[in-house]
């Protein structure tokens, strides 16, 4: 489980105008629409094409816990992506992104400031410059890693310097033990 992937995939799931199909049988239906054919759902889902064929005509409607998460996951993921494509872009272009987090932070300053990490709750408007980093690096396949950087970043630049009003000699920030992780757009 990425935090930072699924918290961005869940802040983009937010500008959703429909809900996505509840029923395993509607989901399923989605999904071969989607891909054209069951055999291709049966591929991608690691089931048997019959299987697919029998939730399609609901003659099974409760799927196992790890197909229906496997399902409700593929079906998000292909769900309107011309409103995903429209909310990334305003967000990369003049909304921005606001990320709530509860996480250990501190920095690394000259000698004589209070670098110390400490448990610091932050609920902090980015720039579209850092929603458009951060966007950009998950589309590339950037780990979680990659884009808790782009976010310690983006919080040193926001926060910690206020646009350059102060902290000037800041060099780095971490950004380790988070609690909570959610973003908005």
């Amino acid at each position: 489980m990425t935090m930072f992937g699924d918290g961005l995939d869940a802040a983009v799931q937010k500008a959703f105008t429909r809900p996505a199909p509840k029923s395993a049988p509607a989901q399923m239906r989605y999904l071969v629409k989607q891909l054209g054919s069951t055999k291709a759902v049966a591929q991608m889902l690691r089931i048997s094409q019959r299987t697919v064929e029998r939730y399609v005509k609901a003659q099974i409607k409760k799927p196992r816990p790890d197909l229906a998460a496997r399902l409700e996951r593929e079906v998000k993921a292909r769900w309107q992506p011309q409103i995903r494509a429209k909310a990334k872009a305003k967000a990369a272009s003049t909304g921005g992104i606001v990320i709530d987090a509860r996480a250990r932070m501190g920095y690394t300053a000259p000698i004589g400031s209070t670098d110390q990490d400490r448990i610091r709750h932050l609920t902090v408007a980015l720039p579209p410059a850092y929603a458009a980093r951060l966007f950009d690096a998950q589309e590339a396949g950037a780990g979680d890693a990659q884009l808790q950087e782009i976010a310690a970043e983006a919080l040193k630049e926001v926060y910690f310097q206020d646009g350059g009003r102060r902290a000037g000699s800041l060099e780095e920030v971490r950004f380790t033990d988070i609690e909570h992780l959610e973003f908005d757009l």
